[in-house]
């Protein structure tokens, strides 16, 4: 992967886990309840979770590559469509409804990794989402393996990082999300929608 393609994922990567989430959330809520190092077993299953699927969604490009060499190129339009489409879809969302609940008893670690692991691996659009954003960053030219490993991790990096920081956060942040959350969600939208125009004609 060359390193200025790596770098427009990274930046893309960044948008995507910055974008109000089911799991983004979830740490968010987690952090505030149970406090942060609570937290980091939610926040583990949803990036195994999120890996699994990046996986699912490059050994199913590399099978339609094999049999299709040429479908990467309307891949990366019906890709670029889906995100503008998602864009469109952002921009319209109200903010996330961080009400929290009573905590109760403090959850097992356990309890929570599989929390964040079935909201990463229960979300439909997720799967979908992976399906129009990877092959805008797919070299067809390079080996799909290590491609493969360079965007899992970091995917994985930056959602950890990012929830992490939620988490750790949580206090400050649920107040201005919620003040905010509109204009954030606005923001996320035109970054998806610049996203899914420019990358289909870049060469």
């Amino acid at each position: 992967m060359a390193l200025e393609l790596w770098l427009v994922y990274f930046v893309a990567t960044l948008g995507l886990a910055l974008t109000p989430g089911p799991n983004s959330l979830l740490a968010l809520t987690h952090g505030g309840l149970y406090g942060a190092r609570l937290a980091l077993a939610t926040i583990l299953g949803g990036v195994v979770g999120f890996s699994t699927l990046i996986a699912l969604a490059m050994f199913g490009l590399s099978a339609l590559l094999k049999t299709a060499p040429n479908a990467l190129l309307a891949l990366k339009w019906i890709g670029g469509a889906y995100l503008i489409w998602l864009g469109a879809q952002l921009w319209r969302s109200p903010p996330m409804n961080l009400t929290l609940v009573d905590s109760g008893a403090r959850p097992s670690a356990s309890r929570l990794f599989r929390q964040g692991l079935l909201s990463a691996l229960s979300n439909p659009k997720v799967i979908l989402f992976y399906g129009a954003f990877l092959p805008q960053f797919v070299d067809p030219q390079r080996g799909l393996a290590v491609q493969f490993v360079v965007m899992a991790a970091t995917f994985a990096v930056v959602e950890f990082l990012v929830e992490l920081l939620l988490a750790l956060l949580a206090f400050r942040v649920r107040p201005w999300l919620q003040r905010g959350g509109r204009a954030f969600n606005r923001s996320c939208g035109v970054l998806f929608v610049l996203i899914g125009v420019a990358l289909p004609l870049a060469r």
